[in-house]
Formats: C-alpha cells, sequence, structure tokens
C-alpha cells in the first residue's frame, strides 16, 4: 500500500488552489462583462467606464487574494524551489485538458512571479512564454450565426439576422435597417461581381464598448470573405444600425491598440482569437487578446512572438528607435519588428519638473481610460532580459549611463527593470516630410482631430510636439507620450492677457505669474510645430482648439456629468 508524501499532498493542494483562483477570477470577468449589455440598454455609459476599469483592476486583485490564501496554508512552512518544481507538475496536469488552458498558465506564471520575487525567467518553477502553446493551434469551434443571402430577398435575410439579436430595446425601424444592411453590403461588394453577395456569418457573443454593440463575423461572396462588423446604437429612441464595416482597415482600426477593450461575454476566448485572426490576418495574436480584455494574455503572446523572432535574427541589433529623443524616456527597438521599447530615465531635462513616479502614474493613468482610438496601449514588463550584444554600442551606453534605475548588467545580460512596450508607429514630424502635399494636409488635420478628440474624452495630451504623436500605416495619428498627459478639468485654461506697453509685447517670457496647471490655447500653434501652411489649414478647420472659452465650456460639462460621443469611424461610413 503506497502513501503520498506531505510535501507532494500540499503541492497538489497548492495547484488546485490556484487553478480554482482562477477560475474564480474567470468568473468574475465574466460578470463584469455581462453588465456591458444592460448599460448598453439604459444608455448608462459612466457606469459602462467604471466597469472597463474595475474589470482592468481585477486580475491583480485576484492573484492578492491567491497569494493571501497560499500563504496562510503555507503558515510558516518555507516556500522552497522543490516544492514549487511539483506546484508546476501538479498544475500543469490539471488544467492540460481544459479550453483556455494558455490562460490558466498566465495567471500561474504571474503568481509564481510575486510570491518568488522573479528577476529574469526561471523555467523549473515556470511556464515559459515561448512553450506556451500558440492560439494559432487552438481549433475549438466558435459559436456563429450563418444566413445566406438571396439575391431577390435580402432585406428578408437581414430582418431575421437582426432578431436573432434580442435585447429589451427594441429596433426603432427593423426593416429599415435590414434594407441599410443590405445596401450597403451590396455597395462595399460590388467589385466582386454582379451578384457579390452570398452569405453572412456572425459570432453569437455581442461584442459591447463605449455607446455601441457590434456583431462581429464575415460576409461571404462566391469565392471569397471580407470582415462584416455592424455596429448598433441606443440613441433613446430604440435600436438602429448605425454602420456596417466591411474593409479590413476599418476593422482593425476598431480592434486597434489605440482603442479601450471590448466587453464580450466569450463562452472560450482562444477559438475567438482564432475566429478574429481569419478576418484581420495582419493583426497579431498579442493584440487581439488584449482587446478582448485579457491583457496578461496580451502580454504573454507578445513576449512570446517577439523573443521568438529575437532569437531568429542573431545578428540584429537593437538600436534607437527612430524619431526625436525624448528627455523623459529611452526609446529602443529591433528595426525588424513593429515593437518599441521605453525606459524612464534617471534624471529629465529641463523644462521637465516631473518624478520617476510621475511618469509612472500618467501610464497607470492611461491604461484606465477610454483611449478613443487616439492613445496607444503601452504594456509595462518587468525584468527583461536581453544579450549585452545584442545592443548597439551607442545605446548600451546611453542605457546604462542615464537610465541606471531601470538596467543593470548581469554577467552576458542586460537586465530591464521596467519598461513600457508599444506598437511602433511612424512619429508624426517624419512623417511629415517624408509624404508629398496632400498626405501632409490629410496627416496634419487628423493630428488637429486627435487632440479635439481627446479634449472631448477629458483627456489634455500636455505636450502637443509632433514628436509626440505617431501616424499608423492607415494614416491616422494617436497620441503615444504620456508623461504631461492630465485631464481636462485639471487644466486651468486662460485667455492670454493683452500686453500693456512695449516692454512686455517684447518679453520673451510671460510678464504674469503663470501657475504649474495654467493653460493658454491661444498659444498652442507655438508649441505645435506645424509647417505655416499646415498651422493655416488646421486653425481654420479647427479654430475650437485654440479658443480657451471652448475649453472651459468642456469643463463645465465634465464636471456636470456630460459625457461626449466619439464614433469609433468617420461619417462616411455611417448608415442614411
Amino acid at each position: 500500500m503506497s502513501c503520498v508524501l506531505p510535501e507532494v499532498a500540499v503541492a497538489e493542494d497548492i495547484a488546485g488552489r490556484i487553478a480554482a483562483g482562477f477560475e474564480h477570477y474567470h468568473l468574475a470577468f465574466s460578470v463584469i462583462t455581462r453588465r456591458a449589455r444592460e448599460r448598453f440598454q439604459t444608455q448608462d455609459w459612466a457606469g459602462a467606464r467604471q466597469d472597463a476599469v474595475e474589470r482592468i483592476e481585477l486580475y491583480d486583485i485576484c492573484i492578492a487574494q491567491c497569494r493571501e490564501q497560499l500563504q496562510q496554508l503555507l503558515g510558516e512552512a518555507p516556500l522552497t524551489q522543490e516544492l514549487w518544481r511539483q506546484v508546476k507538475h501538479s498544475f500543469d496536469a490539471r488544467v492540460s485538458g481544459r479550453i483556455d488552458n494558455e490562460l490558466y498558465r498566465t495567471f500561474y506564471n504571474t503568481l509564481t512571479r510575486r510570491l518568488f520575487a522573479t528577476r529574469g525567467v526561471d523555467d523549473s518553477i515556470e511556464f515559459m512564454a515561448l512553450d506556451i502553446e500558440p492560439s494559432d493551434a487552438i481549433t475549438h469551434p466558435v459559436a456563429r450565426h450563418v444566413y445566406a443571402v438571396s439575391d431577390a430577398r435580402p432585406v428578408e435575410a437581414f430582418s431575421r439576422l437582426l432578431s436573432d439579436y434580442v435585447f429589451d430595446v427594441p429596433y426603432r425601424h427593423r426593416l429599415r435597417c435590414a434594407a441599410a444592411i443590405a445596401v450597403r453590403l451590396q455597395d462595399d461588394l460590388a467589385h466582386w461581381g454582379p451578384h457579390p453577395l452570398r452569405a453572412v456569418e456572425l459570432l453569437q457573443t455581442v461584442f459591447y464598448r463605449e455607446r455601441r454593440a457590434y456583431l462581429v463575423g464575415r460576409v461571404f461572396g462566391e469565392h471569397r470573405f471580407s470582415p462584416c462588423v455592424i455596429a448598433l446604437v441606443n440613441d433613446g429612441e430604440g435600436l438602429r444600425v448605425e454602420a456596417v464595416l466591411t474593409r479590413r482597415r476599418d476593422v482593425a482600426h476598431l480592434f486597434g491598440v489605440s482603442r479601450s477593450y471590448f466587453q464580450a461575454d466569450l463562452p472560450t476566448v482562444a477559438d475567438a482569437v482564432v475566429f478574429l485572426r481569419s478576418i484581420l490576418p495582419g493583426k497579431p495574436v498579442d493584440e487581439i487578446y488584449t482587446v478582448l480584455g485579457r491583457a496578461k494574455q496580451g502580454k504573454t503572446e507578445r513576449y512570446r512572438t517577439f523573443f521568438s523572432h529575437f532569437q531568429q535574427h542573431g545578428n540584429e541589433q537593437l538600436v534607437h528607435a527612430e524619431g526625436t529623443p525624448g528627455m523623459v524616456m529611452a526609446v529602443f527597438n529591433l528595426p525588424s519588428y513593429p515593437l518599441v521599447f521605453k525606459l524612464i530615465r534617471d534624471r529629465f531635462a529641463w523644462p521637465k519638473t516631473m518624478s520617476r513616479q510621475d511618469v509612472e502614474d500618467k501610464y497607470a493613468l492611461v491604461f484606465n481610460l477610454d483611449r478613443i482610438g487616439r492613445l496607444l496601449d503601452a504594456q509595462p514588463y518587468r525584468h527583461l532580459r536581453f544579450p549585452v550584444n545584442r545592443f548597439a554600442p551607442a545605446l548600451l551606453e546611453e542605457l546604462v549611463g542615464q537610465c541606471s534605475r531601470s538596467v543593470r548588467i548581469e554577467g552576458d545580460d542586460l537586465v530591464i527593470a521596467l519598461c513600457y512596450v508599444q506598437r511602433r508607429f511612424r512619429p508624426l514630424n517624419l512623417y511629415l516630410r517624408e509624404q508629398g502635399a496632400e498626405a501632409a494636409k490629410a496627416a496634419a488635420l487628423d493630428y488637429a482631430q486627435a487632440i479635439h478628440d481627446m479634449a472631448c474624452n477629458n483627456i489634455f495630451p500636455g505636450d502637443m510636439l509632433l514628436k509626440n504623436f505617431g501616424v499608423s500605416r492607415h494614416g491616422r495619428a494617436v497620441f503615444y507620450d504620456y508623461d504631461e498627459l492630465c485631464l481636462v478639468t485639471d487644466c486651468n485654461f486662460r485667455v492670454w492677457p493683452a500686453p500693456r506697453n512695449e516692454e512686455e509685447a517684447m518679453a520673451a517670457e510671460p510678464w504674469f505669474h503663470v501657475a504649474a496647471n495654467d493653460v493658454f490655447p491661444e498659444r498652442f500653434p507655438l508649441f505645435m510645430g506645424l509647417p505655416a501652411p499646415l498651422m493655416a489649414l488646421v486653425r481654420e478647420k479647427y479654430a475650437v482648439l485654440f479658443d480657451p472659452h471652448w475649453w472651459t465650456r468642456l469643463q463645465a460639462g465634465f464636471r456636470h456629468g456630460e459625457m461626449l460621443d466619439t464614433p469609433p469611424y468617420p461619417p462616411s461610413l455611417r448608415l442614411a
């Protein structure tokens, strides 16, 4: 008769508690996510934003709760590497056959690193991110509706489609909405031939974000398919279809890295990721996980794919990122990979006056904001390890000399205590120099629109220099430098006083007191750095940005609970 060793029994108990801890998190995540339907139906937009923040914070709360339970279980017993190797083995056996098992493993890794205060990676007690199964290998069927569309009666098919997505709020004119969908799809797909539309396939799960609900899927022709996203709005008089998106660039932007996370109560996550990649083949797996609200899994996938590429390109060096060097951040990248790594400098050049903690707080604030397609997601990574010989000499000298609080050399490796990782965009100041007149004009106007969009969502970028904005491959401007970002409601917008005499008019510095939070919109052109013709165009089209009274009216609205709507697509894509 065999007996179970006490340490083995303890390891199995711990593994079971970690799995239960993840399942508790997973259930709580779903509970918050399911609220989105009611928020949409009741037009509770403030509640929807609160839910988004609560769900982001949930992961760390559940990790802390699980950690406390394990420490209580162990009591005074030492937490040893040998015990945790057995925990890892038991946990692996427990979760290997489960759907979304990669989410379990990521939860385990996070908990393990916090318990052991891991520096670098310890593959004896952690699941290596490079070994966690890629989501592309998962083939579980995803729940969906399929609708055949006949040439003779397309409106009937789309009316049936809408009726299958049941809300407590009725459609204001379901047949009109169905007809509008049919017309838009036939127009968008006309280049497929005379009878382009054969079927539509949609995920059963409704996706919610901000003020809209989305039906997400694909539209099929005879020999091809495209994305199909139907956007629903609740305007207080009933539901209506506001837009139908079929171009990959529009859908990619909807699922982009400058957008807040969707609320979508998916039965399983990985199968939805695989489905979404079928309509967005150019979008990395990590970004899809992240935009579905699974930010930790997104970080794991980002780590896995980057370091796989990094190892495969062993002769390529890490170098300074293109663009104007920052006064607060040192930024580098691997030229062949679309990510940048940002480290906080030890000291900031004048006139920057914030502290290191202030910078970390700004990035944490952005993580919780409604980013409305204008703020680039920035994921924090701790204790990343790179071979020293993979850094270009000038970059290595700068990191060691100017970011000593963030880096240290251990043997042949450089270990980064904290960095922020973002998708690489072309800096706007470089983009404007490289483009022709029309492309430069469009980028300058979208830069102004980005500032306008942020302002209408209570976000003030602070530093409006062109170098702090990037341009996507589709020409969209986003903001990615957050050290001076704040809320519009935290600013004091003032009119620039008229000089009383020639001496004041000629003064290089203000002749009146300026507080730290004072902002003078009339002076924005001096700091934007646009060429004169583009600046004149921006002033003509976006005059409100330079009017302090427009900003104070925005503030008054925010303080009275007003929330403005910023649609995630241009007016040209809205249905009549």
